[in-house]
């Protein structure tokens, strides 16, 4: 059983095989980041026009790269929430398409879900790729951390699951995008904090979490602001300097403590509550999803903390791919779950789970 998938919920145009649920074929990308970066951040309109240009080079990829063609494949699944709507319009309409035109079941997918899906690909023959050993054990917790999402799941079994917890403001990812404007860090703010935050000193400001009503829920956006607030204080202003201006008033060293004690603290947010549903739950297997996964502090973070062995899909699986959406895909058929109409499949841009 092979399957195609087909992603392209923000800034990545992405196509690949899986075949059987956990061998990867094939992972083919495309990215527009080079030209978002020009702008500071993704800015939609540029998403979908890169999606237009790309989206079928790159599933002909995906096809040639697992020596497939369209009578190997026997299903395709795409992402059609949650995202960008221009985004995910032109994934949706190519994957409709190929499906009327080449007679395959289409499978609508939540990409959110996908993330989680990524851990249990365990093989492949691509060069440069470091699979897990084995496939995670139900019951799953599962963490998935993104620039758009900050969701902790317990999966039951497959496709039996209980949100636990999100982000009721910004997601990590997002908040360490506006945390570099901050600082005059360029976009991917993930990235560029990281790295800045290994020459800082991560207990040099103390900085809040935020108390939740619901326990497993999170909050970034008072964080993002307690640095601003920080940072403002630092160089001996007060609130009503522009952020715009922090950087140019900062020193190097201002700036490298900034980031250490902000990722400091937003990773312990994240992973506070990950152990908290770890001691209720006593999950026989803890798996991380989303392009923050691939962070080495939260990583080092979680394995100090939590009681058990944590395998990680290899980081080219954290951020969006098609293998992810193909995996899910291959579950889908596996357990005889309901097909998408080809004809009148839409977008759904705010999906959750």
């Amino acid at each position: 059983m092979r399957v195609l998938g087909i992603e392209s919920s923000c800034d990545e145009t992405a196509a690949a095989v899986v075949e059987d649920g956990w061998r990867l074929l094939s992972n083919a990308v495309a990215s527009s980041m080079d030209i978002q970066a020009q702008y500071g951040g993704v800015v939609p309109e540029l998403s979908a026009r890169s999606h237009i240009e790309a989206v079928m080079p790159i599933i002909q990829q995906a096809l040639d790269d697992a020596d497939c063609t369209w009578d190997d494949i026997d299903a395709i699944a795409v992402t059609y929430g949650a995202g960008l709507n221009g985004s995910l319009l032109i994934g949706v309409l190519a994957a409709r398409t190929l499906a009327i035109v080449k007679n395959k079941p289409l499978y609508a997918i939540n990409h959110m879900e996908a993330h989680m899906y990524a851990n249990f690909l365990t093989s492949t023959s691509l060069p440069g790729y470091e699979m897990r050993a084995h496939q995670p054990e139900f019951p799953i917790l599962g963490l998935v951390v993104s620039g758009g999402h900050s969701q902790l799941v317990v999966w039951h079994d497959h496709f039996d699951y209980t949100l636990l917890g999100e982000t009721q403001d910004d997601a990590v990812g997002e908040a360490f995008d506006k945390v570099a404007k901050i600082v005059g860090l360029p976009y991917p703010g993930g990235i560029s904090v990281s790295k800045m935050a290994r020459l800082g000193d991560p207990s040099k400001y103390k900085l809040p979490k935020a108390r939740m009503e619901k326990k497993y829920d999170f909050s970034f956006s008072g964080l993002k602001t307690a640095v601003l607030r920080t940072a403002q204080a630092a160089v001996g202003k007060d609130y009503s300097l522009p952020s715009i201006e922090l950087p140019a008033l900062l020193n190097e060293t201002q700036k490298r403590d900034l980031a250490a004690s902000f990722e400091r603290t937003a990773y312990e947010t994240l992973v506070d509550k990950t152990v908290m549903a770890f001691e209720e739950f006593t999950p026989k297997s803890l798996v991380i999803g989303g392009g923050v996964a691939s962070n080495p502090e939260l990583r080092r973070q979680l394995a100090e903390r939590v009681p058990l062995a944590i395998e990680y899909p290899d980081r080219k699986l954290c951020s969006d791919n098609g293998a992810m959406i193909a995996t899910l895909g291959c579950f889908y058929m596996l357990h005889g779950r309901p097909t998408a109409d080809p004809y009148t499949l839409e977008c759904a841009p705010n999906l959750s789970m």
